[in-house]
């Protein structure tokens, strides 16, 4: 059965956590959601399970609320196109926040009356030491922190130097504030955490009003309060953060005190899923741009061919854990794979082309022969396909000395052609310098047109093939694994640029594709019969059709899946 089949309401911890929540009127009987990236990068397909999470939390309780929030706070990596790419990539996932769009920079002002709030009640402090030095006094994780030597400053002090921070009196990391917790926390997080600190660079939204920023750990929980989140769902990493998080509402006084609750992230295999190695793979030219298809970025993947449905279908597929995991490739490429063959409609295209001539077909004739455009879509009808004396086929689909269970075209071997005729190999011409093959002489039954009366011969082997004055020229890139290994964190010691793979990109030109495709709009996905599922690119255009190679028709998550059950 299908895994896109009808979907079923999605059952996890955190969605019975909410139906608890509102069971017994915890929240008022809301449910206000949200989903707070920092525009400091673009989306990754780890982001696409948090979306869907949030938003599908929203969509499926009445009443539910999802805010868009971008959580600016460090604007040295954030910027307008990063912005617009979330934005865009979410609306292409298929949720819409409509006018729940905020971002911690509205929240600037009031983050600082919250520091005041802070300081006046002997729970902030500011910091004279150095960043370095503060490291030092914080301890490891067996060991306790010490407090800082500027601890014990008066309240008025504190107030006094925080805002001369603010009035930009000082110069970068002269001063910090920070919390006053626990020096001796077991949780490191608790020993006494940076809230603000001083960094000249302008701001995208605020230009240069302010000189001091909140860090991440401070804005967070406070823009959540401040926007009556109920339920704030994040990734694991931050459950050793969660007590921080819960110190800051209260300490603070805000206005409602939001649920953080975490859950597993998303790992891939063969691919990178930081933002910060994504960065570095983009700013060193070891891809093209956000948008390589290599890439497990939204927008990557979406140039790949990939669509909405299919990343939505994978994500309730594989669910919400407390525990990682690393995810099969396999298993997001089965999901592609199965939502194209319902919708891609086929067409024939040559990678590899050799020449093939028909030597008892008329010269100037051609037919136009019906094809099906989708067996598993009746509607998208029939179209015609062109079919004259000199054809081409894919190289790999004739052998002059064939071994043993190879049943395509061979010297004196019949095979028919898609949607055509059966035809019977009976020369073959040789650059007489290299001795490769380069014509393939047959003949033809023309007894046998696919839907005629002789149809009902049968050979052992169908090849696809395509008219050779009426193809197209096109270029066709094919991609594999973005890493050697399938997961990188277990290569000790290695950097994770070593385990590049030197051949996920091969760039194949001098291919042939039926006349059908001329024109392919940007984005139009197609399953090229017998060879795999493509989507025109971006860089088609003024005659010029290149095409990107989606996933390859063999499912290996199928081979995968069978053999676990088998085991």
């Amino acid at each position: 059965m299908s895994m896109l089949g009808a979907p079923s309401a999605p059952s996890d911890f955190i969605r019975a956590i909410v139906a608890q929540d509102l069971k017994s009127n915890k929240h008022g009987g809301r449910v206000v959601t949200r989903f707070p990236p920092e525009p400091n990068g673009y989306l990754h397909i780890g982001h696409a399970k948090s979306i869907c999470l949030n938003f599908g939390i929203a969509n499926e309780n009445p009443g539910g609320i999802c805010h868009l929030r971008f959580d600016d706070t460090n604007p040295s990596t954030e910027n307008v196109e990063y912005v617009e790419s979330i934005q865009s990539d979410v609306r292409w996932l298929g949720f819409d926040w409509r006018d729940r769009l905020f971002h911690a920079s509205d929240y600037f002002e009031r983050l600082y009356q919250f520091a005041v709030h802070l300081i006046k009640k002997g729970k902030a402090y500011v910091d004279s030491l150095s960043a370095d030095e503060i490291r030092a006094y914080r301890g490891t994780l067996t060991e306790p922190g010490k407090d800082s030597p500027y601890r014990t400053r008066s309240v008025e002090e504190n107030l006094d130097l925080f805002a001369r921070m603010r009035a930009g009196e000082f110069p970068d990391g002269a001063h910090v504030l920070r919390a006053k917790i626990d020096m001796a926390s077991p949780n490191i997080n608790m020993r006494d955490p940076v809230l603000y600190r001083i960094r000249r660079v302008p701001h995208y939204r605020t230009g240069d009003t302010w000189c001091i920023y909140p860090t991440y750990d401070y804005a967070h929980p406070l823009s959540d309060a401040i926007e009556g989140i109920t339920h704030s769902i994040c990734t694991l990493e931050f459950e050793d953060h969660r007590p921080l998080y819960d110190w800051v509402v209260e300490g603070g006084d805000a206005p409602c005190h939001p649920q953080q609750i975490e859950f597993a992230r998303l790992n891939l295999t063969h691919t990178v899923m930081s933002k910060r190695k994504l960065l570095q793979l983009v700013e060193q030219g070891q891809v093209v741009g956000w948008d390589d298809p290599r890439l497990p970025t939204l927008k990557g993947l979406r140039r790949r061919g990939y669509t909405p449905e299919a990343i939505r279908a994978f994500c309730e597929h594989i669910g919400v854990a407390k525990r990682d995991a690393v995810v099969e490739m396999a298993l997001l490429e089965h999901f592609i794979r199965e939502d194209l063959n319902k919708r891609a409609p086929r067409v024939m295209g040559v990678l590899r082309p050799l020449r093939l001539v028909l030597d008892n077909y008329p010269e100037g004739q051609v037919e136009e022969l019906e094809a099906v455009n989708n067996p598993e879509d009746p509607s998208m009808g029939l179209r015609k396909v062109p079919f004259s004396r000199v054809l081409y086929i894919e190289r790999e689909d004739f052998r002059e000395d064939p071994p043993k269970q190879f049943f395509r075209l061979a010297p004196g071997r019949e095979v028919r052609l898609r949607y055509a005729y059966i035809i019977q190999c009976v020369g073959v011409v040789k650059d007489q310098r290299t001795g490769e093959v380069v014509e393939l002489h047959c003949t033809y039954d023309p007894e046998t047109r696919s839907g005629g009366s002789g149809a009902a011969r049968k050979v052992k082997s169908t090849i696809h093939w395509v008219s050779a004055k009426q193809a197209l020229d096109a270029e066709v890139r094919l991609y594999d694994h973005l890493l050697i290994t399938a997961n990188p964190g277990e290569e000790e010691g290695r950097e994770f640029t070593e385990l590049l793979n030197p051949n996920s990109l091969e760039v194949v030109t001098g291919c042939k594709v039926e006349p059908s495709l001329a024109g392919a709009a940007s984005g139009s996905r197609y399953q090229f019969e017998r060879q795999g599922y493509f989507c025109a690119d971006p860089d088609s255009g003024s005659g010029k059709l290149v095409f990107n190679r989606t996933v390859a028709l063999r499912d290996s998550w199928a081979k995968i899946e069978k053999a676990q059950q088998l085991g």
